[in-house]
């Protein structure tokens, strides 16, 4: 590699964290539970089989950094949906309404993708209660990467 081209890429390298830094400095973090800082995360399910341990997961995360300490939003889509309609159960049984619940209580939101509402032919009447419906999982899920959540894919 030449010597100009490292003094480029080493240039550039140094531009990138700094802008990395910059970015971090304007936020102000304040401290949670467990030496955690304040977390705004946005967990995808986009499978009926992985839904129970992602439920699972924002309740680890909740203990963790203390709910007060945390803005959760969980995005389905797919058959991931599934795990906010009423009655509907994963491939080992379990049914989500109550865990759903319990994780609302402490402050989660839940979201469902119209586009799966539609093309899966879910009666809205048993769409969870708790659950938002917005127009694509996926571009949620965009959207609150750009709006500063976490992303994380149980």
């Amino acid at each position: 590699m030449s010597r100009m081209l490292r003094k480029i890429l080493m240039i550039t390298s140094l531009a990138v964290v700094g802008a990395s830094l910059a970015a971090c400095a304007g936020q102000q973090l304040k401290p949670a539970k467990h030496g955690y800082y304040q977390q705004k995360v946005a967990y995808h399910i986009n499978n009926i089989d992985s839904a129970w341990g992602g439920l699972r997961n924002v309740r680890n995360h909740l203990n963790a950094v203390g709910d007060e300490n945390a803005e959760i939003i969980v995005v389905t889509h797919s058959s991931g949906a599934f795990a906010l309609v009423d009655g509907a159960k994963d491939s080992k049984g379990h049914t989500f309404s109550g865990k759903v619940q319990e994780l609302a209580n402490r402050g989660v939101k839940f979201q469902i993708c119209a586009n799966t509402i539609r093309g899966k032919k879910i009666p809205k009447n048993k769409i969870n209660l708790n659950a938002q419906v917005v127009p694509s999982g996926v571009a949620q899920v965009a959207h609150l990467q750009q709006m500063g959540y976490t992303y994380v894919k149980p």
